[in-house]
């Protein structure tokens, strides 16, 4: 017999509190209603889940997790730019709640789930946190509301003069991942252990390679006799009781993390630079309580624990590396002063076989607490996040929330590598769109608001067209536009072999899939708005402008008078715009088949931003690039479209040389819709989806031209202009530009 009890708990649960309980007990099996007692939660020694606020706490005795019964609900499905709550809590939020945690209570280490979490969506996996050094539990605490929308969050609460040793907490979390993965056998479990969490993470990982895991490691201390402290062990240890309240406070600080990154957290990006530095002062300030309160959560006793319990721990989980199987991901920072996590990661890379990295170059130790760093942005854009045994692109799709949406387009820094921000302030996009009428308006009205529609155009070089593109339909229709891109980015060399969150990991965040038949079919079968660029890498790594010469017999006439046979000529040849798609009408097909609506677009203003100097051809003529070049497509390359003939086979990737011009304008222009409602005769017909194929890449071609032709007339063309009309008048998406 199990029931149900709730009751208010202050913050996530109360320690040396006692409020009035107000409980609920109801039958759940049926059976009588025995006696619930509030200072502990079992029932006939059956243990019963207590719900707190909206989330809920379960102590099974000794802090294990025994048996849980629930109702089965799951919240609401997440709307386009969601309000994630990342932001909205600081590290003075983090003192606020570790002032109350830490206060003895004489109870082992035990699980919670903060309130802040909320009401998951439907099927969310679990997720446990394991905690640090300090061992609150709260190192997430930046990261609640966001997790706790796709994710069952339960955390870790090591109390401050507890002294269990490692085998015990291994024992105690490996407890929990077996009795979840007994009533939920295909779906994963997600472990995010930091710092000495990681090593907690790895040992439960080892003993139980059956079960299907997913690890987020944070800076994890695997590094073993390389941590900081290490050499101030004695030190600490010979301390009277009287000076670590000084001592202690000094010396975490110096290792602890960045304090100018846990400042910036909440600050919005768009601020002018007074309001912006006026913020950061006022956190900086709010940090005081934080450093002074470390005294309090790791007091001398236990901070020699803790770092002999990271000794042991590192020795624990590095002799047992080789029997992890999980799914494994790695956030490491490149400031941490306590551990060498960079070069840490890079060697867990190579040590466990299904190993991805994340370093993040201005960030400390507490990762979790700094700013640039949304956790399920992370797992988002590293495709970790799935609801079954693998990852599906269209029903574990997340769509990106409000926070996602301004740190991808808002991000001011013109140095970071995936800046949209600065892409799109200095192409300054016009759009135009065709009515059914045939009429060509300025925005996005002629492209249908309902879906399924398939958009596809031509690509610019490096896909440079791609952010002013989904932006623009973001921010004017409210429509996430489902790009497909190679599967090189998603599971290739490229993607294997960036450590850094960057700019393709964004784009798996807003909506890209790896193009293939059954990502294009799923994508259309949900009603999206998907892109589709059929000329692939080949078209948007395009070659330089070359120059060809070509050999004419010389006419009879002439050859009598100058005495030559034969005439050369000289042209130039470039790809710019030139569109490189295949002879089979597929995507037609697949569109027939749902009743789509296809979109033709052509997009113009690559050659008005740069000039290709060094391109594939140059590459294959110098040796040493040539072998190297070949043997990274032999051995990790994805290739597609391996049966196809001609150029548009040729997908190699490759990153041109390019000399930066002073920056035009991106213009697009969308034809005329094609619907294919009620055309199920093309899945068959290929002759009739052919036409169609043609008809839509005629249409491609035309919006080019008229692009090309219209926007010799835009006065606005040229960025100083843009530049001068913007300090008097509209912002940047209001920025005129020809009259269709």
């Amino acid at each position: 017999m199990a029931c149900a009890v709730t009751c208010p708990v202050w913050h996530c649960f109360g320690i040396n509190k006692k409020p009035r309980f107000r409980v609920r007990a109801e039958r759940l099996d049926g059976n009588d209603l025995s006696v619930v007692s509030t200072d502990g939660v079992s029932v006939k020694e059956t243990t019963v889940p207590v719900v707190v606020g909206r989330g809920y706490l379960v102590d099974g005795g000794n802090g294990s997790l025994k048996s849980r019964i629930e109702k089965k609900m799951g919240g609401e499905e997440l709307e386009l730019l969601w309000d994630d709550g990342y932001g909205t809590n600081t590290v003075k939020d983090y003192v606020d709640a570790a002032k109350d945690m830490i206060k003895p209570d004489g109870g082992p280490p035990r699980w919670f789930c903060p309130v802040e979490c909320g009401r998951p969506i439907k099927d969310s996996p679990l997720l446990l946190f394991l905690p640090g050094l300090d061992g609150v539990g709260m190192g997430l605490i930046l990261h609640h509301k966001p997790l706790g929308k796709v994710f069952k969050v339960q955390c870790l609460h090591i109390p401050v003069h507890d002294r269990t040793p490692f085998e015990g907490l291994v024992t105690l979390v490996e407890e929990t991942v077996r009795l979840e993965h007994a009533s939920r056998l295909n779906c994963p479990i997600y472990l995010v252990g930091d710092s000495l969490g990681g090593c907690l993470a790895l040992a439960v990982a080892a003993r139980n390679p059956s079960i299907d895991l997913v690890m987020i490691l944070v800076n994890p201390a695997t590094s073993l006799g390389r941590y900081r402290l290490q050499p101030f062990l004695p030190i600490l240890e010979a301390f009277p009781d009287g000076l670590h309240v000084r001592t202690i406070p000094f010396l975490l600080s110096l290792v602890i993390g960045e304090p100018l990154k846990m400042a910036e957290v909440g600050v919005d990006g768009r601020l002018l630079p007074k309001q912006k530095i006026e913020r950061i002062s006022s956190n900086l300030t709010a940090l005081l309580p934080f450093y002074s309160g470390l005294a309090d959560i790791l007091p001398t006793e236990t901070l020699i624990w803790k770092l002999k319990l990271i000794k042991s721990a590192s020795a624990y989980a590095n002799s047992r590396l080789h029997a992890v199987k999980a799914e494994v991901l790695v956030l490491a920072s490149d400031k941490d002063h306590l551990f060498p996590s960079g070069e840490e990661a890079l060697r867990l890379k190579k040590l466990l076989p299904n190993c991805m990295i994340r370093i993040f170059k201005d960030n400390g130790h507490t990762l979790l607490m700094e700013d640039s760093m949304n956790l399920l942005t992370v797992i988002k854009g590293t495709c970790k996040y799935r609801r079954s045994k693998s990852h599906d692109f269209t029903k574990d799709f997340l769509p990106p929330s409000m926070s996602e949406y301004r740190y991808t387009f808002n991000n001011v820094d013109i140095f970071c590598p995936w800046n949209c921000r600065f892409l799109n302030f200095v192409s300054c996009s016009s759009l135009f769109s065709t009515m059914e009428n045939g009429k060509i308006v300025k925005g996005l009205a002629g492209v249908p608001d309902e879906g399924p529609v398939l958009l596809v155009g031509n690509h610019m070089l490096l896909g440079m067209d791609l952010s002013s593109l989904c932006e623009a339909f973001l921010r004017e229709k409210k429509i996430l536009v489902r790009g497909v891109a190679h599967p090189e980015l998603f599971w290739g060399n490229f993607h294997t072999s960036s450590n850094g969150f960057n700019f393709f990991d964004l784009m798996k965040v807003m909506g890209a899939m790896p193009v293939s038949p059954k990502s294009l079919l799923k994508a259309l079968s949900t009603n999206s708005h998907v892109l589709l660029y059929p000329g692939g890498a080949r078209e948007a790594l395009h070659r330089k402008v070359r120059l060809r010469f070509r050999l004419y017999p010389m006419e009879p006439s002439l050859n009598l008078q100058s005495g030559c046979k034969h005439v050369f000529d000289c042209v130039s040849t470039g790809e710019a715009y030139k569109l490189f798609w295949p002879n089979q009408p597929e995507f037609v097909r697949f569109a027939a088949q749902f009743g789509a609506t296809i979109v033709p677009f052509g997009a113009v203003g690559e050659d008005d931003m740069a000039k290709v100097v060094f391109d594939y051809y140059d590459y294959m003529k110098i040796p040493m690039l040539n072998d190297r070049i070949k043997e990274l497509i032999r051995s990790g390359g994805v290739q597609i479209r391996d049966k196809a003939k001609g150029e548009v086979a040729s997908q190699e990737i490759f990153i041109p040389g390019m000399i930066p011009k002073i920056p035009g304008r991106f213009y697009y222009l969308f034809g005329k819709p094609i619907k294919l409602k009620g055309r199920e005769d093309l899945v068959e017909n290929r002759e009739s989806a052919n036409e169609v194929y043609l008809q839509a890449k005629a249409e491609v071609e035309r919006c080019i031209g008229y692009l090309l032709k219209k926007r010799e007339e835009d006065p606005l063309r040229s960025i100083i202009n843009r530049l001068i009309y913007r300090t008097f008048h509209a912002p940047l998406h209001q920025v005129p530009s020809f009259k269709p």
